[in-house]
């Protein structure tokens, strides 16, 4: 921060024993400047007692030192606020930021405390004799120093926010990578500790395509996090975890996702999030991924698929007796088989269903029951082919 560029006020040449005085008086204009921003900046009321007042006090006759240095060069050399003073308020910029002050209030502090150190000198200057138009162009001068040192603050204050806010992200990111891999409650709890995140009730993983992540971020809660885990099935795609949506919250959440690709996975206690994941992440594998998709909608689908292989063992060994039949015969049973479960057997239903006359369902349970004979009638076999041709 020393790269501040040159001051360009009216010439000003002010005498030795002017700038003496100044140089004894620096002490004594420090505090009145001090005291002065404490009296009408209502935010550094009760900021600047203790250590903290102690650097702060040190930082304004910091920079009141290195005005009388600005002051003291000749005519001929370039009036550059003296690094020093510069970095000074840079770094109060930043520690300012991090005390949680506005802009608004380092500001006002800055012009409460130009009026009063121009007060302080002023008088010193005047007293020493030193004519109209000299104190004119110090005026000048003083003036353009604080600007160049507010603007210093003012970088300060933002790139604080901005590192901190980075640094947030990041340790909000690394949280949610830790529910997601199922981190003891300590660990969560330390790790929320750190950001100042209260860890709700429930968590749900809600996954919209990249495009769209800001838009939904803007309609969810702000404690939503963002884990940038490498997880499989998610690319092009962004998962967000979002606090406190169970019960009636569901509703409202699933109404500001309306008209979006997102699929919303059930409310799971907040340790307990990567169970949320797990069931979106298998309704994208099942292709559920168009609009938006609840999977409390689609329990039936996601339990039957979860477990492909055992799926196709099942479906192969309840529909074995079929085996022997030709194709489009052994399609027609199945399809009658499948809604003779779905009807409880009821003749008519069936037919309706099927588009097809009543003695046309006789014919073909006829069928089924020389394929499959009295095992139709075992709960279990019914379960099994209510499974396999579901």
């Amino acid at each position: 921060m020393s790269d501040s560029p040159a001051l360009e006020p009216p010439d000003l040449v002010l005498p030795a024993d002017v700038l003496s005085e100044m140089r004894g008086r620096l002490a004594l204009v420090a505090e009145r400047t001090v005291d002065a921003i404490i009296s009408e900046v209502p935010s550094y009321a009760g900021a600047l007692s203790g250590p903290m007042g102690e650097k702060i006090r040190q930082a304004v006759q910091l920079a009141l030192g290195g005005f009388i240095s600005l002051a003291a060069r000749t005519r001929e050399a370039p009036r550059t606020p003296t690094a020093p003073a510069v970095d000074g308020a840079y770094q109060l910029g930043r520690g300012e930021a991090r005390a949680g002050r506005s802009m608004e209030a380092l500001l006002a502090a800055y012009r409460i405390g130009a009026r009063a150190s121009w007060r302080e000198m002023s008088s010193a200057a005047v007293a020493s004799g030193i004519d109209a138009g000299t104190l004119g162009d110090f005026a000048g001068l003083v003036f353009a120093y604080i600007d160049e040192l507010s603007a210093s603050s003012a970088a300060g204050h933002t790139d604080e926010l901005a590192t901190s806010g980075r640094v947030r992200r990041r340790f909000l990111e690394r949280l949610g990578g830790l529910l997601l891999a199922g981190a003891s409650r300590e660990q969560v709890l330390a790790a929320a500790e750190r950001v100042e995140w209260v860890v709700p009730e429930t968590l749900t993983a809600v996954v919209v395509p990249d495009s769209q992540r800001r838009a939904v971020l803007g309609v969810v809660s702000p404690a939503t996090l963002q884990p940038v885990d490498d997880l499989p099935g998610l690319e092009g795609r962004a998962l967000l975890l979002v606090p406190d949506a169970a019960g009636a919250r569901r509703t409202t959440l699933l109404e500001a996702l309306a008209g979006r690709d997102a699929v919303v996975g059930p409310a799971r206690p907040a340790l307990e999030v990567r169970a949320s994941w797990d069931r979106a992440a298998r309704a994208l594998g099942l292709g559920l991924a168009d609009g938006l998709v609840d999977t409390e909608e689609h329990l039936a689908e996601l339990v039957l698929h979860a477990d492909p292989v055992a799926l196709g063992d099942l479906r192969a060994r309840a529909l074995a007796p079929l085996a022997g039949v030709r194709g489009d015969t052994a399609e027609k049973l199945q399809d009658t088989l499948r809604s003779w479960l779905l009807h409880q057997g009821r003749r008519d239903a069936v037919a309706a269903d099927l588009f097809c006359h009543p003695q046309t369902v006789r014919y073909r349970m006829g069928r089924l029951r020389e394929l499959y004979g009295d095992a139709l009638d075992d709960p279990r076999t019914v379960l099994e082919l209510t499974l396999a041709l579901a």
